[in-house]
């Protein structure tokens, strides 16, 4: 995955931990979170928001947050805009779309391998990486699919 996807997935659950859909997030603000340089990240949120991932608002109180509800985000359309990580893989040794028919020499290794990392991408969503994100960090709680909002148990 290259960094530009890396920084998107990083934004996106930034977004999605400090409210989601409720109020807009500064893009500065999470640029400071993240590490990231500021006009390098308005750029991949605003391509965000033009794939309809995250809604942009402008003015002194604007920012962006989320457009959907973090269980109906799948991380792959966080990173697709980025990373060519679909069905069509980029060949290994650079010759392109690897295909059965025109595979390289690693072609069908390449596609174990990668085949499980898509998967990955394709199921899960943003409301997953948030619970597992709880869970690593050993507070209780859950987090609702359908707000993304913390919930004590």
């Amino acid at each position: 995955m290259s960094r530009t996807a890396g920084y998107a997935l990083n934004a996106v659950i930034e977004i999605a931990r400090r409210g989601g859909g409720r109020d807009p997030v500064p893009a500065s603000g999470v640029a400071e979170e993240l590490d990231i340089p500021f006009s390098y990240l308005a750029k991949i949120l605003k391509s965000l928001a033009h794939e309809g991932i995250l809604r942009s608002e402008r003015g002194r109180t604007g920012g962006f947050s989320l457009a959907r509800q973090p269980a109906e985000i799948r991380l792959i359309e966080v990173v697709a805009p980025f990373d060519a990580l679909g069905r069509e893989r980029e060949c290994l040794l650079g010759r392109g779309t690897c295909s059965e028919l025109g595979g390289c020499p690693v072609h069908r290794e390449w596609c174990e391998v990668s085949a499980p990392a898509f998967r990955f991408f394709e199921e899960r969503t943003v409301a997953d990486l948030l619970q597992a994100e709880r869970v690593t960090r050993g507070a209780p709680g859950t987090v609702d699919g359908s707000t993304g909002d913390i919930e004590s148990r």
